[in-house]
């Protein structure tokens, strides 16, 4: 593990695999260097010739979590890691990561080479939420300050997933993992519940370097349509001026490392 410091003075815990162009990974929600599918990614991406980060969120794992949290602050983690690299990187985001990703190149502009996201849960491209977002974050709020991280990730978690599955994860051997890491849901909710789930065109359209928006096309689950994963890719391809989509075959939200790093890395390679 080493670190960096963030500008308002955080230190954030990166690990670093592989010699090549920077490659910078954000995660998304509840998702740590030591949880997760993004060190796979990195080893896999370095394995293609990059130098790849994957870091902690602020928040998480070995990260510090100086307050008041802002998503101004996680721009200044990732932008502290570019500077660490040299000046200029590839991003790639995942699932509320992605959202994250979007709104930091939008930010730093031409310090990010290309950006590549997969799967950002811009649910409103197809409806809108049985509750008010607002309604979901400010109850998301309340359980964390109470203590109640258990129900402070199926709060947030439940947009996504059902009830049956929150219901049995409260059983595995890793859910004293997803209790420590519901307080940093906070963040996540934040940059996605400010957007409403919603791409928002005035955003997306600051960016103007090379943007490639991934979706699978298989269920996480049976029975619970995620189709609105690839609407959002689609859409965040059409509104961002030099945006594409591309579906990734037999992939679900968990997707496979081994599958996406030759994609990523043909989109980072390409003129």
């Amino acid at each position: 593990m080493q670190t960096v410091t963030s500008k308002d003075g955080t230190n954030i815990a990166y690990d670093v695999y592989g010699q090549g162009p920077a490659v910078i990974l954000v995660d998304g929600a509840s998702a740590t260097r030591s949880f997760g599918g993004s060190s796979e990614l990195a080893q896999s991406l370095a394995k293609e010739g990059f130098t790849t980060y994957v870091y902690d969120r602020r928040g998480r794992g070995e990260s510090g979590d100086t307050q008041p949290y802002a998503v101004a602050r996680e721009i200044e983690d990732i932008e502290a890691l570019i500077d660490l690299v040299g000046g200029t990187a590839y991003l790639y985001g995942i699932s509320s990561g992605g959202a994250l990703a979007l709104e930091a190149t939008a930010a730093l502009g031409k310090k990010v080479n290309k950006l590549a996201v997969y799967e950002v849960p811009y649910m409103g491209v197809e409806s809108a939420a049985s509750v008010p977002a607002s309604e979901k974050f400010a109850e998301l709020k309340q359980l964390v300050k109470e203590g109640k991280n258990g129900d402070a990730f199926v709060s947030y978690m439940g947009n996504f997933m059902p009830k049956e599955m929150l219901t049995g994860m409260r059983e595995a051997p890793f859910w004293p993992m997803m209790e420590a890491v519901a307080p940093s849901l906070v963040n996540d909710a934040t940059v996605m519940f400010g957007r409403n789930f919603t791409p928002q065109k005035e955003l997306l359209e600051k960016i103007t370097i090379p943007v490639l928006a991934l979706s699978g096309d298989v269920d996480m689950l049976p029975g619970v349509d995620t189709s609105f994963f690839a609407k959002a890719a689609r859409a965040i391809a059409s509104m961002t001026p030099h945006g594409k989509f591309q579906l990734l075959k037999g992939q679900n939200h968990d997707v496979k490392a081994e599958i996406i790093a030759p994609v990523l890395s043909e989109f980072y390679r390409s003129g």
